[in-house]
């Protein structure tokens, strides 16, 4: 029997309670159907879901229908739970979108669907209510090609032509099966399903029970069976994965798994990453009514007591981590109780904050008050209640503020001295601007002949594990890439505690000169006023520093879309509802951080002065005569003892030695083609020269012919007689080359016609590249969902083209290679996939972005035309 679990998402009020009411109804395990609306329904059940007549927890329920053994998840509809719903993503085996007929879809709807889009679960849709709706099915499904995907196809009438129409043209497989004049299997569809090539859609409506038997047959008939994308059906070791951290009404912890594999067994240790437990009890919650279970196998939800230090997105056993960064909340507030000690409310909401992480409670010595992050007033008043049910706390809220970040806008070095009495270490940073969203990036670019690699790795270390306060306003820094230029220990007296504080020092210092802005969280909208509104909600977005496109009529109303700071559209929600005299409505959701509409004044109210925050000093410390002096970060730079990076680096950029690209050229040319052969590729390349422009050396062509035999000569005994170390043998380049293809416009264009084309015009680029830079380039093509791919190597020139074969991804390969290439090779990997990147940081290679590469391999063609002319 097909084993599934299922999460039912949707906005809030679209039925999506109600449908799992239905499931259960339809399957035996209610007599029933409750409603949220009327504070009885199975699934929930805390006191303060059914008073406010919303989902607030997730929770479960299992039930067979047909040949499928289902365990639902319902979650969260309300926006300022969308953490809580994220939490279960990462243990589904498939999902339902629910939408009701008359709403449509609606921004949170997007943004769940993006949640599922970026865990790459199947996904199914169901229109709920559509007994209520003044929409009929086709106009319903225009509105989800539109605004979810063109791959929705109802699934109502499945086998008649417009439905084999439909998923012909989603999946390739499912066209050859077709033309082959068979019907697609259910199997077949489940394996498109699984790619998410198709979303299959259904109708009806939860409260009347019509179309959910069709969902459930559905689900079980075209969800892909896990069991079936097992990598090794008879690996039976223990894994187990924890999405979320609860209470029962008595207190006792319980962390929810998803057994992955083996079996889970009562009184079992088990090993996890903070250290090793026993379980208690294991529980199979239905509801809020469970059964004790002495195991619990694979492909199950279950809650196990006994586990204290498990945290939510924690792995038991070999399970690897699943869950992604979950989106910060941009708000934050006061917290003030008002019958127990500060110390006792930050520890009551610490121990909240391991059931709800996004909270990230923190303690403000300066106010001294207890700070969280937040997502709305929904959220809140449910924390007032749980503070008032566990721990018969009294507690109220400050005003709301937005969560600002800082940045760069041009590139720093930050540099620090860190040289107390027996204590030795110097650190040289470079600070670059990156695009917005792009968080903070850490590399490396020291030598090792200079800094030893355990050194560097230690400081990289430093750099991630705090978070950086800017020097505006102290907001937490982000959107910049900080590398590693230099540094210098001491043999004698350094100590891991010594790059610390060179690290910090020097970041700050770095900073302090780096041209900072401030950012702050801006909101993407969509009003829907009446015609005669749209003057008015024009100017209030102007009015908050808001941009917006050209309005839009739908269905006798003005649609406005666009952008506008977060702090400015607090509230404005009921504003707009009462100048239209409730025909409005606004919808909004975050849409990332963007530069800060009133800077100066969120500057100057913030009263922050980097040089007195004492924790975070950008000075340098110095030792003379025998004691410490500590030496402003403005003169710190000229006592350095190594360099300034930024200005060697600047040098060496701007350096050009026409000799030494000649004589690679021609190492190149020797190498791989005639003069003739290159000619061609030169003015494929760079373009016909025109011999007019060029200062032409005078120099009789068979004296010319003889410098290059002798030297080609004078190479080849040279080679014969050396044996060139470790040292001295070229770097190796690991090119990720779909990660290439995408951020490079010209490659990008060219793959929107002919794949193939892409690849060729980047290898032919990287053989370029190759013959004239020396190094040894390895370009690896990701075809893991090839099917029946075995995968493939070929050398073409001088550069090795490799295409992965089935289940096996680009990031898998380079961690493989990077594994086995000798520790004294120096390895670099080009590739903007922050995995990929950080697999090269585990191996200590270097690591440099897809547009960092462009940039390079532009640099090095510039040098060459210039060798070139200057040669002719």
């Amino acid at each position: 029997m097909k084993k599934l679990v299922i999460g039912i998402f949707a906005h809030v009020d679209a039925g999506k309670t109600t449908l799992a009411e239905s499931m259960l109804h339809l399957a035996g395990l209610l007599r029933k159907i409750g409603r949220v609306d009327h504070g009885n329904s199975y699934l929930d059940t805390d006191p303060m879901e059914r008073n406010r007549g919303i989902t607030i927890f997730s929770s479960q329920a299992r039930f067979q229908w047909e040949n499928a053994d289902f365990t639902i998840l319902d979650t969260p509809g309300h926006a300022d739970f969308i953490a809580e719903a994220e939490r279960t993503i990462p243990v589904l085996d498939g999902a339902v979108l629910l939408i009701s007929a008359n709403d449509g879809v609606q921004a949170h709807t997007v943004t769940l669907w993006n949640l599922l889009k970026e865990y790459e679960v199947p996904t199914a849709v169901f229109v709920n209510k559509m007994d209520l709706s003044v929409r009929k099915k086709p106009e319903v499904m225009d509105i989800l090609k539109k605004r979810l995907s063109s791959r929705v196809i109802d699934f109502s009438e499945e086998f008649s032509e417009a439905f084999l129409d439909d998923v012909t043209l989603a999946s390739p497989e499912l066209l050859e099966t077709v033309l082959s004049g068979k019907e697609p299997e259910d199997s077949e569809i489940a394996h498109a399903v699984g790619k998410r090539d198709i979303f299959p859609c259904w109708f009806g409506s939860a409260l009347r029970e019509e179309g959910t038997d069709a969902l459930l047959s559905g689900m079980g008939r075209f969800f892909p069976d896990p069991e079936e994308g097992r990598i090794d059906p008879k690996d039976e070791s223990l894994a187990a994965y924890c999405y979320k951290i609860g209470r029962d009404e008595r207190g006792e912890r319980l962390a929810f798994l998803r057994v992955t594999s083996g079996i889970l067994h009562v009184k079992e240790r088990v090993p996890f990453e903070d250290g090793e437990e026993k379980i208690n009890q294991i529980r199979m919650y239905s509801g809020n009514r469970y059964a004790l279970r002495k195991e619990a196998v694979r492909g199950e939800i279950a809650a196990v007591t006994g586990l204290s230090k498990i945290r939510s997105g924690g792995s038991i056993g070999r399970e690897e981590k699943r869950r992604k960064e979950i989106e910060e909340p941009y708000l934050q507030y006061s917290v003030h109780v008002e019958n127990a000690s500060d110390q006792e409310l930050y520890t009551a909401l610490a121990d909240l904050g391991e059931e709800a992480s996004e909270l990230s409670v923190r303690w403000d010595p300066e106010r001294s008050e207890c700070v969280i992050h937040g997502m709305g007033d929904v959220q809140l008043e449910v924390l007032t209640d749980l503070l008032r049910k566990r721990y018969g706390m009294e507690i109220s809220f400050g005003d709301p503020a937005v969560l600002y970040r800082e940045t760069i806008t041009r590139t720093a070095e930050g540099a620090a001295h860190f040289e107390p009495l027996r204590h030795y270490a110097e650190v040289h940073l470079i600070l670059e601007p990156g695009e917005r969203g792009s968080g903070l990036f850490f590399d490396t670019s020291a030598r090792e002949d200079d800094l030893d690699r355990n050194w560097q790795r230690l400081i990289l270390t430093h750099l991630q594990e705090c978070v950086h306060p800017g020097v505006l306003t102290g907001a937490p820094i982000t959107d910049m890439k900080i590398t590693l230029a230099s540094g210098k220990a001491s043999k004698k007296h350094t100590s891991g505690g010594d790059f610390r504080e060179a690290v910090y020092r020097a970041v700050r210092a770095g900073l302090m000169q780096g041209e900072s802005v401030l950012l702050e969280p801006w909101l993407s909208f969509r009003a829907n006023v009446p015609v005669a509104s749209t003057g008015r909600l024009m100017t209030d977005i102007r009015r908050m520093g808001g941009e917006f496109g050209e309005p839009e009529l739908a269905g006798g109303k003005s649609v406005l879309t666009g952008r506008v700071p977060a702090l400015e559209l607090m509230g404005y929600g009921q504003e707009l509802r009462n100048y239209t005299k409730g025909q409005g409505t606004l919808e909004s959701w975050i849409s990332g951080y963007d530069l800060c509409h009133n800077q100066e004044e969120v500057i100057r109210e913030s009263g922050y002065d980097p040089l007195r925050d004492t924790d975070h000093l950008p000075d340098s410390v110095f030792t003379e005569k025998g004691s410490s002096v500590i030496v402003p970060w403005k003169e710190a730079y000229e006592r350095m003892d190594l360099p300034s990076a930024l200005s060697e680096k600047n040098a060496d950029e701007g350096r050009v030695d026409p000799d030494a690209l000649r004589r690679r050229a021609e190492s190149y040319r020797e190498k791989l083609v005639t003069d003739k052969e290159l000619k061609e590729i030169f003015e494929r390349t760079y373009g016909k020269t025109d011999p007019r422009r060029r200062n032409v050396r005078k120099t009789g062509r068979s004296s010319e012919a003889a410098e290059e035999q002798k030297l080609r000569e004078s190479r080849s005994r040279n080679g014969k007689r050396r044996n060139l170390s470790d040292q001295e043998a070229p770097e190796i380049l690991l090119v990720d080359g779909y990660n290439v293809i995408y951020d490079w416009d010209e490659l990008r264009e060219l793959s929107s016609d002919d794949y193939g084309a892409a690849r060729a015009r980047l290898v032919e680029i990287l053989c370029n590249y190759a013959g004239i830079s020396g190094e040894e380039v390895k370009v690896i093509f990701d075809a893991y969902k090839v099917k029946g791919g075995q995968g493939m190597k070929e050398r073409i020139h001088n550069v090795d083209v490799v295409f992965t074969g089935e289940n096996e991804t680009a990031d898998s390969y380079i961690e493989r290679l990077s594994g086995v290439i000798p520790k004294n090779r120096r390895v670099r990997v080009v590739s903007s996939d922050a995995q990929i990147q950080q697999i090269a940081l585990g191996h200590g290679a270097l690591r440099t972005s897809s547009r960092e590469f462009l940039e390079e391999v532009k640099d090095l063609e510039d040098r060459v035309r210039e060798a070139c002319i200057s040669r002719d």
